[in-house]
């Protein structure tokens, strides 16, 4: 996966995902859940080469840093919670998709009591 149309389409084929570009800047590309309007994927430009970051949970962050030289701190964002993924073609596409969809899951968000009340 080395390019921000393969990071959208596969984030699309998720459920309640939609494409955002709320920063007037068409560097930068988000995947939100529709249902919180939470992103878990920023695609952007940096460098030469196309970046996702994603949120990840902070027990498999430094697992995926260590494991993939092209997975670094996130960039922008809070470094416990979001890696960048360089999409330079070094880590194998299956893997690209799970930290997406980790980041996907990681941000559903918890359902409020009054929402539970409504069910």
């Amino acid at each position: 996966m080395t390019t921000r149309q393969a990071v959208l389409d596969f984030g699309m084929g998720l459920p309640d995902v939609y494409i955002d570009a709320p920063f007037h800047d068409d560097n930068w590309v988000l995947l939100r859940r529709r249902s919180n309007k939470k992103a878990f994927a920023w695609t952007y430009e940096r460098e030469g080469h196309m970046c996702v970051n994603v949120k990840v949970d902070p027990e498999w962050r430094d697992f995926w840093r260590s494991v993939y030289g092209s997975v670094l701190p996130g960039y922008h964002q809070n470094k416990e919670h979001w890696n960048t993924i360089i999409l330079d073609g070094s880590i194998p596409d299956e893997e690209v998709k799970r930290m997406i969809y980790e980041s996907y899951a990681l941000v559903e968000g918890k359902k409020g009591k009054k929402e539970e009340e409504v069910k």
